[in-house]
């Protein structure tokens, strides 16, 4: 352990590669006591021409001492934390705590025509891969809908649950494509070689050991190798169950839309019935006559530096590309994000779309279902994985990241015990 090191990260993604997972973990590297630049090289192969392509710069940014697996949620947490302490985070990455909670809401064809009626008027001057698992809905109460949560139509609320203990630090929020840049900015300072366009084609192995990896330059199209590897981490996102088959990670597209807007902090769930014959505008426009299922379930939280992001169900029906460049956003997905809020938030309504996009969320997937995370060694000495975090990677990113400096020079992570993640349990 205390011998040269030449450490490659493999991103391949742009997604949760070289986006936040693959970004903390060459950080955390860096900032191990063991760390010696004179004999540890660290490269970090993203496939993307930048890091934050995928889903690290097209997440929400949600930060919750509720959100799972709970063996590395309170570590990670912690970890944002003082990484915006050291580093200025609440200016350069928009770390700050927000309040949480649940709304259900009964929209009437009545109140439709009545807010239709007065933009009419007046014009616009109005100023699921879930995030809650069972144990975090334990922990909604009931309330009554807080005052300065002004952009949200009180008229059609039924019911306003908020997350966590009343008055606790529970939630908190980063912009996640400034997070994610910042800390391959601060990974970069500190030592580590990022190769963007690298697209890796093959990770070079024995039944012993690592040995090295080949990658693809896009740019020049050229076949490129680095050998003498020591150490080998697939933290590839959805993209990993390509690099290393046998981990079984995968990828579901998730869009979302940005609103040019500014509203108070809140991250707010939500479970709203529609009218009957409710159809979106923009099916309406095109003809279409399918009516929408009666209850939608979007997600939206207000962000640092004047925006808000909402999100709506995961699809299926596109398979994943290449790379995160080439991840195709389906408008029609986005429009119905837009019309759903728009029945529940006359501010929403008006405001300016800032961005519509697309990313896909890496799922680990065992026996038909989710199972959490990879976090660890494999099978083979040297090979090591840190994928499948699915909505929860900016969430889990320094947590995840911080262990993976503790495997690589100590051998066993030391900062929490998440024995549940071992790739091994899997024969990865």
């Amino acid at each position: 352990m205390e011998g040269k090191r030449n450490i490659v990260i493999v991103a391949n993604t742009g997604a949760l590669g070289g986006g936040i997972i693959g970004c903390t973990t060459a950080y955390y590297l860096t900032r191990h006591a063991k760390f010696n630049p004179a004999l540890h090289a660290i490269t970090l192969l993203e496939a993307a021409p930048s890091v934050a392509s995928g889903a690290s710069g097209k997440a929400g940014g949600l930060l919750g001492l509720w959100a799972y697996p709970s063996s590395l949620v309170p570590l990670s947490y912690r970890l944002h934390s003082e990484l915006a302490a050291e580093h200025d985070g609440s200016n350069r990455w928009g770390y700050r705590r927000l309040k949480c909670g649940s709304i259900e809401a009964v929209v009437t064809r009545k109140r439709l025509s009545e807010r239709n009626n007065a933009v009419e008027e007046n014009g616009k001057t109005w100023e699921k891969l879930p995030k809650q698992d069972d144990a975090a809905k334990e922990l909604l109460q009931d309330e009554e809908l807080p005052g300065d949560l002004d952009w949200i139509d009180r008229e059609v609320v039924r019911s306003w649950a908020e997350m966590g203990s009343p008055g606790a630090t529970e939630t908190a929020q980063v912009h996640p494509y400034h997070f994610t840049t910042s800390i391959a900015e601060l990974a970069h300072k500190a030592g580590v070689t990022l190769k963007t366009n690298a697209k890796v084609t093959r990770l070079i192995t024995s039944k012993t050991r690592v040995e090295g990896v080949e990658f693809l330059d896009r740019t020049t199209g050229e076949a490129n190798k680095i050998t003498d590897v020591t150490d080998i981490v697939v933290a590839a996102g959805p993209w990993t169950g390509r690099v290393l088959p046998r981990s079984k990670v995968e990828g579901l597209r998730a869009h979302s839309v940005v609103y040019d807007v500014n509203v108070s902090p809140y991250a707010v769930f939500t479970d709203i019935e529609l009218p009957s014959d409710f159809i979106p505008e923009h099916r309406a426009k095109l003809g279409q006559k399918r009516q929408h299922k009666g209850r939608v379930d979007p997600e939206i939280y207000a962000r640092p530096f004047g925006e808000a992001y909402a999100c709506g169900e995961p699809d299926s029906t596109a398979p994943l590309p290449d790379t995160a460049d080439q991840v195709q956003v389906d408008e029609a997905y986005c429009d119905d994000i837009i019309s759903y809020f728009a029945t529940v938030s006359p501010l929403l309504a008006a405001a300016p779309i800032k961005a519509r996009q697309a990313c896909y969320l890496p799922r680990h997937i065992r026996f038909g279902q989710e199972s959490g995370p990879l976090i660890g060694p494999t099978i083979t000495p040297g090979l090591w994985v840190a994928a499948g975090h699915t909505c929860w990677g900016i969430q889990n990113g320094p947590g995840t990241g911080k262990l993976m400096s503790e495997y690589i020079f100590d051998g066993e992570a030391k900062s929490a015990n998440v024995a549940n993640l071992d790739p091994r349990k899997f024969k990865v």
